[in-house]
């Protein structure tokens, strides 16, 4: 799951690497925007892999093949209904999203050129998100791996075949992320067909859409859904302040921020398999394999973010001056990069946590834990500290991982003890 997940932020650069050796600066600018409205569409309809994993891992580890089933239907439906709304609401979001960034007008008509291609990549994008969810819950990794890094390379491959062989831009970026999103759904539902577990009982439409079990999951999506919107919320509150303090102060917090990403990224496949072996063992009502579970996890999420502060103590510097050849950038994030250093050892504990409350169905506390972390710790902390300029950003968006840490730490203890049948 960590060579999964740290492919996609390098389909990114790798996206970036092929605008910026165009000759117009404005290719680049325009897919950089596109691409921000799309990494916080479809971001928030992550929930969709996080709400599955939570149901079929605790519906395999109770042996129910027929609820497995069940469940990765039910939320194939839901991610294709949403699919198709946003297919439907194209228009409307478009102009909703470039009203609020603003852009130059010639910067505009090349992002939305992008934007009206990617958006057709939204059903496959969606199920997507199920059929991984499903693996994880599964406890099957080897496949969400082989589809990621399918529809990674696809996309590298295309991109460089449609912008350097035929003489594309911002379209022909859209279409290789279109074309490879599909081409990682066909590669999905193959896996899936030779993954259906045997029940015996048959699956029946009446068993698919009970109201109660649907109700059920739409209830986690929501929750979900509302700690990822504060999440996209509390990164694009840092962006638009760090803009006010100037485009250099921008510039500077958007590399730095990719320090943050490559790590949450990694750690993050700590907290997908804590999603499934922790699901796994609720579900099989099994005390000691949770107990295991969330040791080896925690154990290993220390070891890796321990490696990055480290990485980032020593070679930190080096990889900023690889990003920009810009001196007055560069000086700034050697100024801020200390907060960067501290954030993998402050923020894994919230990682991991997200993990062990998806496995564990704790949506609402996920949820709770990220409104009184944005709400009573990172804005409070960004007022009172903004006489100290970008120190004072960086410092609110530490404390908000480390409330995040603490309290959902607190609520783990708390409910601990209550999340096993007698």
């Amino acid at each position: 799951m960590i060579i999964a997940n740290i492919s996609t932020p390098l389909l990114g650069l790798v996206d970036t690497a092929v605008m910026g050796h165009l000759d117009n600066v404005q290719f680049l600018a325009a897919v950089a925007i596109a691409t921000l409205i799309f990494s916080f569409l479809f971001w928030g309809f992550g929930f969709l892999r996080m709400g599955t994993t939570s149901l079929s891992s605790q519906a395999f580890g109770a042996n129910n093949p027929l609820e497995l089933k069940a469940i990765l239907l039910r939320a194939l439906l839901i991610a294709c209904s949403l699919a198709l709304g946003i297919l439907l609401l194209q228009k409307p979001i478009a102009a909703l999203c470039f009203y609020l960034l603003d852009s130059h007008k010639d910067l505009e008509i090349l992002a939305q050129q992008y934007f009206f291609i990617r958006i057709w990549s939204a059903p496959a994008t969606l199920c997507q998100y199920v059929i991984l969810g499903w693996f994880l819950g599964c406890q099957n990794t080897k496949s969400p791996l082989a589809i990621i890094i399918t529809t990674n390379l696809c996309n590298i491959g295309l991109d460089l075949l449609f912008v350097n062989h035929y003489g594309m831009n911002a379209d022909g970026v859209a279409l290789a992320s279109v074309i490879s999103e599909y081409i990682g759904l066909a590669l999905a539902i193959l896996l899936l067909i030779k993954s259906i577990p045997h029940s015996h009982h048959p699956l029946s439409w009446p068993l698919i859409l009970q109201v109660d079990k649907i109700k059920a999951m739409l209830l986690i999506n929501s929750h979900l859904f509302v700690r990822t919107l504060c999440l996209i919320f509390t990164f694009g509150f840092f962006t638009v302040q760090g803009e006010k303090l100037g485009s250099t102060i921008l510039a500077t917090n958007t590399i730095l921020l990719n320090f943050q990403t490559f790590m949450a990224y990694a750690l993050d496949g700590f907290a997908h398999a804590a999603e499934a072996l922790i699901g796994r063992a609720l579900g099989a009502n099994n005390k000691r394999l949770f107990q295991q579970s969330l040791k080896s996890t925690a154990l290993w999420s220390l070891v890796v973010a321990l490696l990055f502060t480290l990485f980032y103590s020593y070679a930190g510097k080096a990889v900023i001056n690889s990003l920009t050849h810009l001196n007055a950038v560069r000086e700034q994030a050697y100024e801020f990069i200390p907060w960067v250093i501290a954030l993998p050892l402050i923020s894994f504990i919230s990682f991991l946590m997200d993990g062990v409350f998806i496995g564990a169905a704790l949506s609402k506390q996920m949820r709770d834990t990220i409104l009184l972390s944005l709400f009573f710790v990172f804005l409070p902390a960004w007022y009172f500290s903004q006489h100290l300029g970008n120190h004072g950003l960086w410092f609110a968006l530490t404390l908000f991982m480390l409330s995040r840490s603490l309290i959902m730490l607190g609520i783990y203890l708390y409910y601990k003890n209550k999340l096993f049948k007698p």
